[in-house]
């Protein structure tokens, strides 16, 4: 029997994502779990971010930013990004990232994280606590290893999920799509 609780926003496992933006010079991160994807065509994603938050602003004016991926080996970076402020500290040489050049924007990605999304904005809906920003996929970076085919092997990446203030690592699979016309 369930039990009827306060009204609250609960998923999960949800991603765990490094959103990098601003420009070569002055870059910054911010780790977030309220992401995920908005179409297919075109590919739209979102972010969702407080307008307190020092990315915010950073996001608003250039109208840009690069969802990156972690996988296992940069969890405590993640988790550094997301409990420090960029206003404070320097998150690129403190969690001991690289800046990698994106193709189609001007913020750096993280050359660590085996994905990295690069967006555009669209929009910004105010949402109340949190601002969501929609923006259209221009390109994906992906490591060679996890890539056949042209296709990105999600599984293969070993990506990084949120849960409860928990992070996991899901790469166990447990049936293909379509396991119900079997």
């Amino acid at each position: 029997m369930k039990e009827n609780l306060k009204a609250e926003a609960v998923l999960g496992p949800v991603p765990t994502a490094m959103v990098s933006c601003g420009d070569k010079e002055n870059a910054n991160i911010i780790t977030i779990a309220w992401t995920g994807i908005v179409n297919s065509e075109p590919p739209l994603v979102y972010v969702s971010i407080r307008p307190t938050r020092y990315s915010y602003e950073i996001i608003k004016r250039t109208g840009e930013f690069c969802i990156n991926l972690p996988d296992e080996k940069l969890v405590w970076a993640a988790d550094y990004c997301g409990t420090k402020s960029g206003k404070n500290v320097d998150k690129f040489k403190e969690a001991h990232l690289t800046k990698e050049e994106c193709q189609c924007i001007g913020c750096p990605a993280i050359q660590e994280c085996p994905i990295s999304l690069e967006c555009k904005v669209k929009e910004i809906k105010e949402l109340g606590s949190h601002h969501m920003f929609i923006a259209e996929v221009v390109n994906v970076k992906a490591n060679k290893s996890i890539v056949v085919d042209e296709k990105i092997q999600i599984g293969k990446a070993n990506l990084v999920t949120y849960l409860g203030q928990e992070y996991f690592v899901a790469d166990k699979k447990v049936a293909n799509r379509g396991v119900c016309l079997q």
